[in-house]
């Protein structure tokens, strides 16, 4: 059930961080800028997913945000910091363009240790009737 959320989570989340990644670096930003833009962006779309889902089973619209916020926060907080994190500290990979595959393979390096370590966050979680655990009870 973790690896699941977890799989899950990163959907929108690397919808949002590649979407980010690509705005910031095909415009140009400052990487500090363009790391703002793929956080943000993997929230928006993190959340939109799981929010879909939820509304889909008849909750409304003001409780399915509380129910996205509680069962995905703390799991996308922990990969946007993985991943950002590698991607500023694999040396260039910020720098690269889009069609340089150092930029590819960085990223997916990043999206990968991020499910990997944001796994155990969630079945951590989910122990204890919190994050994707949530979710579960609208399905």
């Amino acid at each position: 059930m973790a690896a699941q959320a977890t799989l899950h989570c990163l959907t929108g989340c690397a919808i949002g961080e590649v979407l980010g990644m690509v705005i910031g670096t095909a415009a140009g930003l400052h990487n500090a800028a363009t790391v703002v833009v793929s956080v943000a962006l993997a929230f928006v779309f993190g959340y939109a997913l799981t929010m879909r889902g939820v509304l889909r089973a008849g909750v409304p619209l003001r409780q399915a945000v509380k129910v996205a916020l509680a069962a995905d926060t703390v799991s996308i907080l922990v990969m946007e910091l993985i991943d950002n994190t590698v991607m500023v500290g694999v040396p260039g990979a910020m720098d690269a363009g889009l069609a340089d595959a150092l930029f590819w393979v960085s990223l997916v390096l990043s999206l990968v240790l991020a499910f990997l370590l944001t796994t155990p966050v969630n079945r951590w979680m989910i122990g204890r009737g919190k994050g994707h655990a949530v979710v579960h009870a609208h399905h």
